[in-house]
């Protein structure tokens, strides 16, 4: 995989072992592209697999990262990536090894953008949203980004968010919420 923008564009990432599905280039610049300007910003990564989001977005200008994943087998090589960003970047992705819902449970900050990239076959995509939101992880003016397939319906009001923007790319969505 590689960063499609900022100061790594071009660099590569590896692909850990187990189940994975990276986010296609073309989606993660598109999604970038939307956002804008990253600076000053703090980006949050759920279910992280290889931590090329939360190393796109730390390319991309964003002073704090972090990244979730539960999967064991994906640590080494989501720290060999974090660290070859964090070598040429200077900026600290904290990363995080725990199922999701627990790290939503007993986080205390909170984050300007929060990108969800569940398995395929997951299937509380709004319940998480709806958590993240109650746990105020959200920083005021913030948005979640929802990366799903298609057959997975998401509202367009969830609590206090409301879908802003929604893009498709092939049979995957990714939904924007904002308050």
């Amino acid at each position: 995989m590689r960063i499609t923008g900022g100061q790594l564009a071009g660099r590569t990432t590896k692909c850990p072992d187990g189940v994975i599905r990276p986010a296609m280039d073309r989606m993660r610049e598109s999604v970038f592209a939307v956002l804008g300007d990253l600076s000053g910003k703090s980006f949050l990564d759920l279910f992280s697999g290889s931590g090329t989001i939360a190393i796109e977005a730390v390319s991309r200008g964003a002073a704090r990262a972090a990244l979730c994943e539960k999967d064991k087998i994906k640590i080494p090589t989501i720290l060999e990536n974090v660290s070859m960003a964090e070598k040429d970047m200077g900026v600290k992705i904290q990363c995080h090894f725990m199922p999701v819902e627990y790290f939503i449970k007993r986080c205390k900050e909170n984050f300007d953008y929060i990108f969800f990239d569940p398995p395929f076959a997951y299937k509380f995509h709004e319940d998480l949203v709806s958590k993240v939101f109650e746990n105020s992880m959200l920083a005021p003016g913030g948005t979640i980004l929802v990366h799903r397939p298609e057959e997975h319906f998401m509202p367009d009001t969830i609590q206090g968010l409301h879908r802003i923007d929604q893009r498709v790319y092939g049979r995957s969505i990714v939904d924007f919420y904002s308050c």
